[in-house]
């Protein structure tokens, strides 16, 4: 006889506040898939009995956390954004400014702050910028507090910057200072959270794709909120506007929203 605890709709309520993520928030087809198929890698039957283990076994919850937030990144991920934002959208948002703060909202283990530094290092010297990187998984922003990476963290990287801000170590390689400084990393919920604000720049890429569409909206709406007027959201390749014509949000280029003046 099936347990009357064994409901998706319980599990996510007893999950909540341990974790702090209410999965009320993100498609429940998507959502259920990936937690079943890492319940069942993993040989538990029920919801309670997993709960149960998620309570006790603090490497499983990790592992867990770790598999339903999806931390894939990489330095440079998708190329030709990132020399849209060298050559079009910087040397815009610039104009009449040396200073510029940067916000990497679901930052994961760092790749992408840290691409949004060696950007304005190499091509923009003369800025003085500070980029906020978020996350709700801690174990994520300690790996990006780190700063040590992988060959498989680089394919989209040129060498030459390899080269230039990483030092090769028996770890893997390991960012420099110069960049790790520009860079600051703080847990945060993204869906429940106050932001901060006056942003000139937003990158928000692959984080809301498994989230439903009253969560994108609102979190999109907050984005808006959180941009200095002028100020540019920058999404995934996956992740289009459509239809939010109350966000105060204009296409510059493909992923590049600015808000209107």
């Amino acid at each position: 006889m099936l347990n009357s605890k064994n409901t998706y709709e319980w599990f996510i309520k007893a999950f909540h506040p341990k974790s702090g993520l209410d999965l009320n928030f993100y498609k429940q087809n998507q959502m259920q898939r990936r937690i079943f198929s890492f319940m069942t890698s993993h040989k538990y039957e029920t919801f309670p009995d997993f709960m149960k283990a998620l309570n006790e076994d603090s490497v499983l919850y990790d592992s867990f956390f770790k598999h339903l937030t999806i931390n894939v990144s990489q330095f440079f991920r998708d190329t030709n954004q990132w020399v849209t934002l060298r050559e079009i959208i910087l040397p815009k948002l610039l104009q009449g400014k040396t200073n510029l703060k940067l916000w990497s909202a679901g930052c994961s283990s760092g790749q992408e702050p840290y691409s949004l530094a060696i950007t304005l290092l190499e091509y923009f010297p003369q800025t003085h910028f500070s980029v906020l990187a978020t996350d709700i998984d801690v174990n994520v922003l300690a790996q990006a507090k780190a700063g040590i990476y992988k060959q498989n963290d680089f394919a989209s990287t040129p060498p030459e910057l390899l080269q230039k801000y990483f030092t090769l170590t028996d770890g893997g390689y390991q960012i420099k200072d110069s960049v790790k400084r520009q860079v600051s990393f703080q847990r945060q919920n993204l869906l429940t959270d106050r932001f901060a604000s006056d942003f000139d720049f937003l990158a928000c890429r692959n984080v809301v794709i498994y989230f439903t569409e009253e969560a994108k909206e609102m979190l999109y709406q907050k984005f808006s909120q959180s941009l200095k007027r002028g100020g540019i959201l920058f999404t995934g390749s996956t992740e289009h506007l459509f239809g939010m014509n109350n966000l105060g949000l204009k296409p510059m280029s493909s992923f590049f929203y600015q808000k209107q003046e």
